[in-house]
């Protein structure tokens, strides 16, 4: 008698346990757009020429034809104190460039719904060195750090088009690195270069805690296990990508948070985008936005939705077809 309660409590709870399952399953897929929103609030789609936000211009289209050689789009969240350093080493080496081989580029801040000075800091730059390399896009409101990324490369006119940290981690010179890998894997216009911090890996570990160590290593097994293998390090902020592949992947990109770049490459493997690995000069900058263990548990989490939204359809792809 004992043993058949305790198989029909054991049978109770498996039941519980699938109806549990299938019913958030079931909410997730009824309350995920299908293909992510591309569309811009009407006071994003104009860039201002001076901090006095008198004269404004209507921001091109990623659709367009290219302009120029380079973009960079830097997101920006609360950025006023550690954006003019990173604006300054960037900027005097696109000068530098600019002078020697007539090398055209623009930089896109997107501010993220800042409660600081960031758009006014980014618009002292639009002055001093015009507007046709320095832009501002201010976002109606907060969309997270991947949501202000594809905001800025929808506008952007490079030719390549490249998205860095506004903290300055990574030395911006290496750019030409990652221009020399992405001619060499370009196939049909397609390709993603990654600035890579796994090199630094050893030295990292070395100072961090057991428990972050842990944590980190988990993320990086879901990672692999779940949405993207062979890339070592797919959370450096220093990505380069084609003109077609910056409008193929970010026109298709659903995460708005710290895990997009998942996101990004999922969506570039599962479209056959040729990708590759560049390791980078990177040094830790503080101010950082990001909660050392709440972080990383979150990304694990938009991670393992990340799959299965795929999985199950909640989530659609366009195809290259269907883009071109």
């Amino acid at each position: 008698m004992a043993l058949f309660c305790l198989c029909e409590l054991m049978l109770y709870l498996v039941v519980l346990a699938l109806t549990v399952v299938v019913s958030a399953i079931v909410f997730i897929y009824l309350n995920s757009e299908r293909y992510p929103s591309l569309s811009f609030h009407s006071t994003e789609t104009t860039f201002y020429h001076s901090p006095d936000q008198e004269a404004s211009t209507k921001f091109p289209s990623l659709k367009d034809e290219s302009s120029l050689d380079l973009t960079i789009v830097v997101p920006a969240y609360n950025e006023e104190k550690r954006l003019p350093v990173m604006l300054d080493e960037a900027l005097e080496y696109l000068e530098n460039r600019n002078k020697i081989s007539n090398f055209t580029y623009e930089i896109v801040i997107v501010d993220d719904g800042s409660k600081d000075a960031t758009s006014k800091v980014g618009l002292k730059y639009s002055q001093k060195y015009g507007t046709d390399k320095v832009r501002v896009m201010t976002l109606y409101k907060n969309r997270g750090k991947g949501g202000a990324v594809r905001q800025g490369m929808l506008v952007g006119r490079g030719t390549i088009l490249l998205f860095a940290d506004a903290d300055g981690a990574s030395k911006f010179s290496d750019v030409e690195k990652l221009e020399e890998e992405l001619e060499k894997i370009c196939e049909n216009g397609l390709a993603v270069v990654c600035g890579s911090r796994a090199h630094l890996e050893e030295e990292s570990i070395a100072h961090r805690s057991i428990f972050r160590t842990f944590l980190m290593h988990g993320f990086h097994f879901l990672v692999s296990f779940l949405c993207v293998r062979g890339v070592r390090d797919t959370q450096c902020g220093f990505k380069l990508l084609s003109r077609h592949a910056a409008d193929v992947l970010f026109s298709n990109l659903h995460v708005n948070r710290w895990a997009f770049d998942v996101d990004l490459l999922y969506l570039a493997q599962f479209l056959k985008v040729p990708i590759s690995e560049v390791a980078v000069k990177w040094e830790e900058i503080e101010g950082s936005k990001m909660v050392p263990v709440l972080s990383w548990i979150e990304m694990g989490l938009d991670i393992l939705l990340i799959r299965l939204r795929y999985l199950i359809g909640a989530w659609k792809i366009r195809d290259l077809k269907s883009m071109e």
